[in-house]
């Protein structure tokens, strides 16, 4: 069961409408920058991230494997990754676990990227009953540089066959950060990440969030499509298409820890945009699974276009690293105003915030 659903979340993704919108981002500008005094050609993107260097701050978020015609997938884009020196993650390696003849989808990952920041992926819920070992050997499986443990209680709530036993979770992930030998990454997965709950991860020990915001693929709504005869969860999913934090607020969130901002981001301006707001990576996964389909080529046009850019928004700020981003000022409007006020923030401080 757990295979078939790995397909037909992917064939579902590739073939209907599933993102939530409204990111948040339009809510977001810069101030145009008239005499930017740099060189377009001489910015530079590079950055590190928990100890890994990567030739741009983009990041392929984990979207598949555990099912034989994934593994195609996940070799496209793992050669992409190595190809532009940026990092990738896997979809859920719980498949592989439990059927071990599927370890072949993800172990292409690290076949076909040596030397890029690989990151595995498991659930929370599985996180509380596997034994450590068993986490271990997920790492091993692609020689992962990190962990991420993936919160997709949304999701589980709206599926029929959902695991919706949330307690124990927070000890969990506190055991699996004082026992691992990777840095551990939690990953939301449309839903957001409160300032709450970021204040409890960095306790447990976490290395970094990575946000997954609302406005990107809304898996409320994948289920939907998926419930078929199961009217519940069709009328569920229909029901919380639109439920979360909106990824821009949620990197503001969790801006205790290191954080990748996935959730809607669909072109450079929303990664520099990101990244002003205090996010390390950007990762994105459904701008990528079409190209993905198509071809090596088609991923790396994608992700050249990407970084261009982003390049031409750190251009016209005048921003010669992407750390400068940080540093020039910013206007934030709308709803994402109003939700950062409601939620104590000093949004004046924010949009001058120069660090």
């Amino acid at each position: 069961m757990i295979t078939n659903r790995k397909i037909e979340h992917l064939t579902l993704c590739s073939e209907k409408e599933v993102e939530s919108g409204k990111t948040g981002f339009d809510d977001i500008s810069f101030i145009h920058n008239a005499l930017p005094e740099i060189s377009k050609d001489a910015i530079d993107i590079q950055t590190t991230f928990l100890g890994k260097f990567l030739r741009a701050p983009i990041f392929i978020a984990g979207m598949t494997g555990g099912h034989p015609d994934t593994a195609k997938v996940n070799a496209t884009l793992a050669q992409s990754a190595e190809c532009l020196g940026i990092g990738m993650g896997v979809g859920s390696q719980r498949a592989a676990i439990e059927h071990p003849e599927q370890e072949a989808s993800f172990k292409i990952v690290r076949d076909m990227a040596p030397t890029a920041f690989i990151v595995s992926n498991i659930g929370i819920p599985q996180v509380k009953t596997y034994d450590l070992k068993i986490l271990d050997e997920i790492v091993d499986m692609i020689q992962a540089d990190a962990l991420a443990i993936h919160l997709n209680f949304l999701q589980e709530a709206i599926q029929p066959e959902g695991e919706t036993d949330a307690t124990g979770c927070l000890e969990a992930i506190e055991r699996v950060c004082n026992s691992l030998t990777v840095p551990v990454i939690v990953k939301e997965t449309g839903a957001g990440i409160s300032k709450e709950i970021a204040e409890m991860l960095k306790n447990a020990g976490v290395s970094a969030i990575d946000v997954g915001g609302k406005g990107g693929t809304t898996w409320a709504g994948v289920e939907s499509f998926r419930a078929n005869d199961n009217p519940l969860s069709k009328r569920l999913g229909d029901i919380y298409w639109h439920w979360g934090l909106p990824t821009p607020v949620s990197i503001l969130e969790s801006s205790t820890l290191p954080t990748i901002a996935t959730g809607g981001i669909r072109n450079g301006l929303h990664v520099a945009k990101s990244l002003a707001l205090g996010s390390s990576l950007c990762g994105m996964a459904l701008p990528l699974l079409k190209p993905a389909l198509q071809g090596y080529e088609k991923v790396i046009e994608e992700l050249k276009m990407i970084i261009e850019e982003l390049k031409i928004a750190m251009f016209l700020t005048g921003c010669k690293e992407i750390n400068d981003l940080v540093k020039i000022p910013i206007t934030i409007l709308g709803e994402t105003r109003e939700i950062l006020e409601q939620r104590e923030f000093d949004v004046h401080e924010i949009v001058k915030r120069r660090y």
